[in-house]
């Protein structure tokens, strides 16, 4: 939602959206945004007519004479005061209100499941059977075995290397080599050659954007811990495509018509994974810096939902394509690792 939207909504029913933001276990301050957006409708209204008068006065200075000129010069200087502490109020509330606003999260559909957190996501279905590996290989009958793990089978043949990576760049880093390196890239081309049948438009959008832009898509606020920050120049590195993407038509307006607008974008994400310790950080998984290809779409809000279960099938055709068993969840409105107000998520069944 953006800020106009849900300060219309809290205007109209702030309760709504307590009741919203607590199934998301976020705790914002409401009852003082209303304040502050009240203090900072009075006093713009203030500024406006401040301004108007003046501009009323200026157009007829040139006009009088005398003592009337040097009174109405002596008013307009009172005024010009009052209107400068006036704007230096409004600036203070506009700081602090941005500050609030901007804390509120995609408040849930009504069909979200309500959880506390991961726990709480509802299996929807599972796709395709989870490999059984045998000592004889092909079926089961000899005796099942825990199959080894990836990164013991990429380090043995070479494919990933985490020790050199982190001698050269710290923990959290790996370097890619050999196969692994042109698995990716065919990976990468068969995501887009999917995606471009389906009419979105491949992009690859940078990985540098300003604070501007990182704010208007919801992550400085929540998740501003995850982000690289790169303070002499102002920027940041993107965590994820839809970063850049999201603010590509910034401040621009769409026809109707012209919607959805369905973007492929592929970049190198950046993350700083500090909510992870001890949690897949062993591998290539937590890492601080890996590729990713994200779909994005800008459509008419009351399109939505089905645009987002369009994702989902196109998700879905992916994995079946590649043949990887998975299983599709409704994500409970406490998983603060998604930020939306509606996610389905597909991960590997294996």
């Amino acid at each position: 939602m953006t800020d106009s939207s849900i300060i219309n909504l809290i205007r109209k029913n702030s309760q709504f959206v307590k009741d919203k933001i607590a199934l998301k276990n976020v705790k914002v301050d409401i009852d003082k945004i209303a304040e502050l957006d009240n203090e900072k409708r009075r006093l713009t209204q203030e500024v406006e007519k401040l301004r108007a008068e003046q501009n009323k006065v200026s157009e007829y200075m040139d006009e009088i004479k005398g003592k009337e000129k040097k009174a109405r010069i002596k008013d307009m200087q009172e005024l010009k005061k009052k209107l400068k502490e006036i704007e230096a109020s409004l600036n203070v509330i506009e700081m602090e209100y941005e500050k609030l606003i901007y804390q509120i999260p995609n408040l849930p559909f009504d069909e979200v499941p309500v959880g506390k957190d991961e726990s709480g996501n509802v299996v929807l279905r599972e796709v395709g059977e989870k490999p059984k590996f045998s000592a004889k290989g092909g079926s089961a009958s000899g005796g099942e075995f825990k199959p080894k793990d990836y990164m013991e089978i990429a380090e043995k043949i070479g494919l990933i290397d985490t020790e050199s990576a982190a001698e050269v760049s710290g923990s959290r880093f790996g370097y890619l080599k050999k196969e692994a390196v042109l698995l990716e890239l065919s990976l990468i081309r068969f995501a887009f050659d999917m995606l471009d049948k389906e009419g979105f438009i491949p992009v690859i959008p940078p990985v540098m954007i300003k604070e501007k832009a990182m704010r208007a898509m919801g992550y400085m606020e929540r998740g501003g811990g995850e982000i690289y920050h790169l303070e002499k120049d102002g920027l940041y590195l993107t965590g994820t495509a839809e970063q850049s993407l999201g603010a590509m038509h910034m401040d621009g307006i769409f026809n109707e018509k012209d919607l959805p607008k369905r973007y492929a974008g592929f970049s190198t994400c950046f993350r700083r994974e500090a909510g992870s310790y001890g949690k897949d950080t062993k591998g290539i998984l937590r890492v601080h810096q890996f590729d990713k290809i994200e779909m994005f779409s800008f459509c008419h809000p009351e399109k939505s939902t089905e645009e987002h279960k369009f994702f989902l099938e196109m998700e879905e055709k992916l994995m079946q394509a590649l043949k990887i068993p998975y299983r599709v969840l409704n994500i409970c409105t406490g998983d603060l690792g998604d930020p939306a107000a509606a996610k389905y998520d597909i991960e590997a069944w294996m």
